[in-house]
């Protein structure tokens, strides 16, 4: 049996003030990127010496340039096999209800746009996110907690509980 050692990360989705639009970056700047021209919320890695509350609000500062006011934990996800290098990562899934300041209009990822949040399935997202993001959004305030491995770059699975 292989020793599970997952990449703890953070994944936010930051509602604008009328709670009808949120805020994604359009990862189109670096060629190499694994997520090219997808939508995605705001994250990423944790660091060693952070909290994962902490690091969701350091990711969102730098990344939108705002400071999360209210942020709520939706969801907890186990992506086994994600991306183009397989990798096991762990992830926290944030709402953040407000926040101050003025959103960046890009970031060294790609560009920052408000999106409608009834209209998110309609964009080229992981395959895996159209499963979890009615659950971000909903009023439902049970977190959820989901499994789902990937093979060549596919959800192959979708199990939670809440």
């Amino acid at each position: 049996m292989s020793v599970y050692t997952p990449i703890v990360g953070t994944l936010g989705y930051v509602v604008s003030p009328d709670r009808r639009r949120t805020l994604l970056v359009y990862r189109n700047a670096r060629p190499d990127d694994d997520h090219l021209g997808k939508y995605n919320g705001l994250g990423g890695k944790m660091e060693p010496r952070e909290d994962i509350a902490t690091c969701m609000r350091r990711e969102i500062r730098e990344e939108a340039g705002i400071e999360c006011r209210e942020m709520s934990l939706r969801g907890t996800i186990n992506w086994t096999g994600f991306g183009p290098r397989g990798e096991d990562w762990l992830g926290f899934i944030f709402r953040i209800d407000r926040f101050e300041g003025e959103p960046f209009t890009s970031n060294p990822e790609g560009v920052l746009e408000w999106h409608a949040i009834a209209d998110l399935l309609s964009l080229p997202l992981w395959d895996g996110d159209r499963h979890f993001l009615a659950m971000v959004f909903d009023d439902d305030p049970r977190p959820f907690h989901g499994y789902m491995p990937y093979e060549n770059d596919r959800a192959m699975e979708w199990r939670y509980v809440r």
